[in-house]
């Protein structure tokens, strides 16, 4: 049951896994058995349960049913869409022998005689370039080819289809603009002169900007989901909008489906092999979260910008990042471009909280790159203890605690959607690197207090082999980048809320330079 959340968020964010779920013996179905799932004698049916969340869920009845289940399931794991596949393995099936055709049993684990592994491939489904709908390709090309002006906002599907050349290719034939959603930051250069910004609603006001003058919108690798369309409606309905991709987006489109790298191949080859020269942008100028009316904070805080500014600084340029959800979040989506070489990664698909930690472990060690994790106190305090296994393992992990003591994206809300903050979403002060530090003597802790230290020491963590941690304290009622919000701002009066007139532009928002 545990499981149920993650795959969740990999059913929502198209993430193929195959889950194999362990079950009671099929003889104590039933019967009492501890954790008895199988539906029978009043226990709830695990298939019941797994099924909404998967591509594809069995429960493997008997050893000989593997030989089919599996490869159906590592199938539909990476089929289109791809996701989850659950298969359900009671205990005896797991421990019984499958009679290979031709080759007798495989023998029991431990055995003297290596076992024979099963006959089974990974299968990579995909949609050659000729089969792509001729017609829609025609249509597309010719769309493109007579505009002078294209927005391209790519999607997390660029970097699960590794289309990261073919998308810049593209752009640079068209001399398009491109931003991304908040969950693909990391499947365009940052700091390209095409780059607008990340679209939706912890986004720039430029990519609406380029939005309005571009003759056509182009999504690539996304369906345009409400966070990464968000603010962006109107102007979209008025722009002619193309989509490449495996999946029909939310807004009206003219698509072409199939594999994504064979789209973007077909279209870019119809286009004139010259690179075109991109327009003038103002930039993903970000927005400095501000204070609140009424201030929480307590104690020596540090502003996001300035945090998330360090982090940059400090961030090696082929680490991995994984940003949690909550205020910490939004900062990080809107200001910390992504790092050159390494992944950006976001769970927006049902943005459950404090899946970085368990997530940034995996890709550290599968990989052996520093990894980041960016999470706020409220993560910390629900999945935060992985830290344990990082700390085992010596995992190169450095995680980076945003500590407000409070859930303050929900206080915030309160306070600006239902006219005041119920206390129940302010925490009395918590100094988590104390406690931390105090759990794991071996761990390099450090609780910083200004952003010289959190520098500092995010740098140090970057000459380690194993993992380090890093809290701060920010303000609970620091407004972060998130368009409700902003939105609720400047349609205030913004006489309480001073600011740099030589820092602004013309709707005072305050950015960052």
């Amino acid at each position: 049951m545990n499981l149920i959340p993650g795959l969740a968020e990999a059913y929502a964010s198209r993430v193929p896994v195959l889950a194999l779920v362990g079950q009671p013996p099929t003889g104590q179905d039933g019967h009492g058995a501890f954790q008895d799932s199988s539906g029978k004698g009043g226990s709830f049916d695990a298939r019941a349960v797994f099924t909404p969340v998967s591509r594809f869920c069995a429960r493997v009845e008997d050893a000989d049913s593997l030989m089919e289940l599996l490869p159906r399931a590592m199938a539909a794991a990476q089929g289109e869409p791809p996701g989850p596949a659950v298969l359900l393995l009671p205990k005896d099936v797991q421990q019984a022998q499958i009679r290979l055709p031709g080759r007798g049993p495989v023998p029991a684990p431990g055995s003297p005689t290596p076992g024979v592994p099963l006959p089974v491939s990974m299968p990579t489904p995909t949609v050659s370039a000729a089969r792509l709908d001729s017609a829609a390709l025609t249509a597309v090309s010719d769309t493109l080819r007579g505009a002078d002006r294209v927005l391209v906002i790519a999607g997390e599907e660029v970097a699960a289809a590794d289309a990261r050349a073919e998308l810049a290719e593209l752009a640079r034939r068209l001399g398009a603009w491109v931003a991304v959603t908040p969950d693909a930051k990391d499947v365009f250069d940052n700091r390209d002169p095409r780059f607008a910004g990340v679209a939706g609603v912890m986004g720039h006001a430029n990519v609406e900007t380029c939005l309005r003058r571009a003759d056509v919108c182009v999504l690539v690798g996304t369906r345009l989901p409400l966070l990464a369309r968000g603010g962006l409606d109107q102007a979209l309905a008025a722009t002619e909008v193309v989509c490449l991709g495996p999946e029909p987006p939310f807004v009206p489109a003219g698509t072409l489906g199939g594999n994504l790298r064979d789209a973007l191949r077909a279209v870019t080859g119809r286009l004139p092999p010259r690179s075109r020269a991109c327009p003038r942008h103002a930039g993903p100028l970000p927005v400095v979260p501000m204070p609140s009316p009424v201030s929480q904070a307590r104690g020596r805080t540090i502003p996001y910008a300035q945090a998330v500014a360090a982090v940059e600084a400090a961030l090696p340029g082929d680490a991995h990042v994984f940003v949690d959800a909550g205020n910490a979040g939004a900062s990080a989506v809107h200001l910390l471009p992504a790092p050159r070489h390494g992944r950006f990664v976001v769970a927006v698909g049902m943005g459950g909280m404090g899946y970085t930690f368990g997530a940034g472990i995996g890709a550290a060690l599968a990989t052996g790159r520093r990894t980041y994790v960016l999470a706020g106190d409220g993560s910390f305090f629900m999945h935060g203890m992985e830290v344990h296994t990082a700390v085992e393992h010596a995992a190169p992990v450095t995680f980076v605690i945003f500590n407000n003591n409070a859930h303050a994206m929900c206080a915030v809300r309160e306070e600006f959607l239902q006219n005041g903050t119920r206390g129940d979403d302010l925490f009395g002060r918590t100094d988590i690197a104390a406690g931390v530090a105090a759990a794991f003597p071996s761990l390099d802790v450090t609780g910083a207090d200004d952003p010289a230290q959190l520098r500092r020491a995010l740098l140090r963590s970057n000459t380690s082999t194993g993992p380090a941690f890093v809290a701060l304290d920010c303000d609970p009622g620091e407004i972060p980048p998130f368009l409700p919000f902003q939105s609720f701002t400047r349609a205030t009066d913004s006489t309480e809320r001073p600011h740099s007139k030589e820092n602004s532009d013309e709707r005072g928002v305050v950015h960052v330079g």
